[in-house]
C-alpha cells in the first residue's frame, strides 16, 4: 500500500451479560481508542452511567437476552448508520492488544484496495487452559484442518471465532446479519460459511494475538482439557450442531466432522461434570428441538413455542 493508502473508520461491538466493573473498565478503555457499541444482553435496563460507562460508549441495552446473534447485529448496524467501514467485535472479557485494533481494520483496507472480496479477519488465540494458542482450521472430511498460526502472511480459514474478528461492512449487506435463531453456539461458523459460499475470503492472521478463554473452565477426560458449560449451554450447543447439520447450505466436510465428534460430546459433556442428569437431559432437549427445528430462545417444556 503506498503513502496514501485509504485509512478505515474502525469501530467496535462489545455484547454484554451480567458485566462485572471489570467489564465495564475494558468497555471504557476500548471506547478511548474507537468507537464502541455496548449492547447489553442482561435482563434489566439500566442507564449506562449507572453501569460507570463512559460517555463516549454508544449503549444499546436491551432489557432481555436476545442472544448474541442479533446483540452483534445491533452493534454492526449501529456502526453502518454511523459510516465506519469495519466492525471488531468482542465478548465482554476480551483483552485485545493494541496492535489487533490497527492490524485487522488495515488488512480489510489493503483487500478492499485490490479488489480481494475478504469478509472478516481474525487474530490467533491463546487460551493457557486448552494447551496455548489455538490453530487456525478448514474442514475436511471427517476432520478438521489444524494450522498452526505462524508466519506473517494471512491465512486462508472456514471459521474464526467473533470475539476479536472484525467485519468488512463493505459486504455485510451481501452476505446478510448473523442468524438471529441460533441464538448463540456456532453463530459465527454459520456466518462464516454463508460468506465462503459467497465467494468471500475469511483470513486468520497469524502474527496478530489475542488472550482469550475458548468457553468454560475445562474439565480433563484422559489428560486432555474440554472446555466446560451449563446445561443451557449445552443446549444450545447440541441443538444448534443438529439444526445446521440439516442445512444444505452448510459444508458437508462439517457435517462429517460432527458425526465424528458428537457422541464423544455426548459423553463428555453429559457424564464428566457435576449435575450430571441436568447436563444429560438439557443436551437430550437440545437434539429433540434441533431435529425439529424449533430455535431462538430456550423456553421450558411447558411454554408454547
Amino acid at each position: 500500500m503506498n503513502g496514501e493508502s485509504y485509512v478505515p473508520r474502525a469501530g467496535a461491538v462489545v455484547v454484554f451479560y451480567h458485566p462485572d466493573a471489570a467489564c465495564v473498565e475494558r468497555a471504557n478503555r476500548l471506547a478511548a481508542t474507537m468507537h464502541c457499541v455496548v449492547v447489553d444482553n442482561t435482563p434489566s435496563v439500566r442507564k449506562a452511567s449507572e453501569l460507570g460507562l463512559s460517555a463516549t460508549v454508544e449503549y444499546l441495552p436491551n432489557g432481555e437476552n436476545v442472544g448474541i446473534a442479533t446483540a452483534i447485529n445491533q452493534g454492526v448496524e449501529a456502526l453502518i448508520r454511523e459510516g465506519f467501514d469495519t466492525a471488531i467485535l468482542f465478548d465482554q472479557d476480551s483483552e485485545p492488544p493494541a496492535s489487533l485494533l490497527t492490524e485487522l481494520p488495515m488488512v480489510i483496507a489493503q483487500s478492499n484496495e485490490t479488489g480481494d472480496r475478504v469478509a472478516l479477519v481474525g487474530p490467533a488465540y491463546d487460551d493457557p487452559r486448552l494447551r496455548g494458542t489455538a490453530p487456525f482450521v478448514r474442514f475436511k472430511w471427517w476432520r478438521l484442518e489444524r494450522i498452526v498460526p505462524e508466519g506473517n502472511q494471512p491465512i486462508d480459514v472456514d471459521f474464526l471465532i467473533s470475539s476479536g474478528s472484525c467485519i468488512n461492512l463493505r459486504w455485510w449487506s451481501n452476505i446478510g446479519p448473523m442468524d438471529d435463531a441460533l441464538f448463540i453456539d456456532f453463530v459465527d461458523l454459520e456466518w462464516c460459511a454463508r460468506a465462503k459460499r459467497k465467494g468471500f475470503r475469511v483470513l486468520g492472521l497469524p502474527w496478530v494475538r489475542m488472550s482469550h478463554e475458548l468457553g468454560g473452565e475445562p474439565v480433563r477426560v484422559f489428560g486432555r482439557p474440554y472446555p466446560m458449560h451449563g446445561p443451557l449451554r449445552h443446549y444450545y450447543q447440541f441443538r444448534n450442531v443438529i439444526a445446521l447439520m440439516k442445512r444444505p447450505s452448510i459444508p458437508i466436510a462439517w457435517k462429517t466432522t460432527e458425526l465424528v465428534k458428537l457422541p464423544v460430546r455426548v459423553v463428555i459433556y453429559c457424564f464428566f461434570p457435576d449435575r450430571r442428569k441436568e447436563h444429560l437431559a438439557m443436551v437430550w432437549r437440545g437434539l429433540c428441538d434441533g431435529w425439529r427445528g424449533r430455535l431462538g430462545a430456550y423456553r421450558q417444556p411447558c411454554q408454547k413455542r
